[in-house]
Parts: structure tokens; C-alpha cells; sequence
């Protein structure tokens, strides 16, 4: 056993496969686009190779399937259950890592005449799929999942208000008074 540092997709898979009792990593893959992948995407290359760590540390343990394609299933081990238990319950603030491709556009000069009517339109399907999610299968998620949907409804309100404001600005994009 190696060791090994624990990253946020190191949690990620720990929590998914924890969640799911065992899973193949292409089970996590799934479920990671299903479940986390609004506020959190990870490519499907990285859930391989965190599957391969972990396995390697000993945060995991392979069983594989008989027959067939010899599928290989995944189980949190005793030591990989601590370590997420510890990410868990550590409160230690991490700043938000924001990577909007148009709110980068717009600080290199694109055209907020362009970019804001896609933005809203876009922010604004968002936004109705997790209200309607909330309407229909809020009541059966955990409480931490209604609230990750809850900031992920917060976010788009959020983007929605920012792009309107953005598309009310002057057309050339000078700051008042200047």
C-alpha cells in the first residue's frame, strides 16, 4: 500500500462508490454525470485513473465478476471509509475555483450584445430543469442533495440576474462616469 494525497475527484469516487455499496468505474462515470456533474465535473479519463489510486492505496478493494467480461467491481475499504469520514467532517474553507468560458470572453472584449442573450436563455433552461426537479423528486432526496440543488438553483437565479444586468449595460461596455 502507497501512499497516496487525497484530491476533491479522490472524494468524489470514494462517495460515489461508498453511496452505491460497489460499483465498476464506468458505474461511477454514470452516476457522477447523473448525480454531481452540475457543480462538480470530473472527465470520465479521471475517474479511471482515481479508481487505479485509490485501489492502489488501499482506500478501495476489486472484486471481479465471473464470467462474461470479468467486470471489475469496486468496495470502499475500512481505511477508505476513515478517510472520507475525515474529508466529511473537516470544515476547512477551499475558495471557489469559477471557470465561466463567457465571463472570461467578456474580460478579453467580446461583445456582451452577443454573449448576454445566450447566457440568459441558456442559465434560464438551467434553471427551470432543477425547479422542476425540486417540484418533483425534492421530497425523496437527502438533505445534502436538496441542498446541493438548491445552490445549483441559487447559481442560475444568480446567472440569470448577472447577464440581464450585463445585457442593460451600455453597449460599448465604459463604465458610467468615465
Amino acid at each position: 500500500m502507497s501512499e497516496v494525497r487525497l484530491t476533491t475527484p479522490s472524494f468524489l469516487v470514494l462517495g460515489i462508490i461508498g453511496t452505491l455499496g460497489e460499483a465498476s468505474p464506468y458505474d461511477v462515470k454514470v452516476e457522477a454525470a447523473r448525480t454531481v456533474a452540475p457543480f462538480w465535473s470530473m472527465p470520465h479519463a479521471q475517474v479511471y485513473a482515481q479508481c487505479d489510486r485509490l485501489l492502489e492505496a488501499g482506500l478501495l478493494a476489486e472484486v471481479r465478476r465471473e464470467g462474461g467480461r470479468g467486470r471489475r467491481l469496486l468496495r470502499v475499504t475500512e481505511e477508505g471509509s476513515r478517510a472520507l469520514r475525515g474529508w466529511l467532517e473537516d470544515p476547512a474553507f477551499v475558495p471557489v475555483e469559477a471557470r465561466e468560458r463567457s465571463i472570461l470572453k467578456l474580460w478579453f472584449g467580446a461583445s456582451p450584445g452577443v454573449h448576454a442573450p445566450v447566457q440568459i436563455a441558456e442559465h434560464g433552461r438551467t434553471l427551470e430543469e432543477y425547479e422542476g426537479l425540486a417540484a418533483t423528486v425534492g421530497e425523496l432526496l437527502t438533505r445534502g442533495q436538496r441542498e446541493a440543488l438548491e445552490f445549483g438553483i441559487r447559481y442560475e437565479r444568480m446567472m440569470v440576474d448577472f447577464w440581464r444586468w450585463v445585457a442593460e449595460r451600455e453597449p460599448d461596455g465604459t463604465r458610467e462616469g468615465a
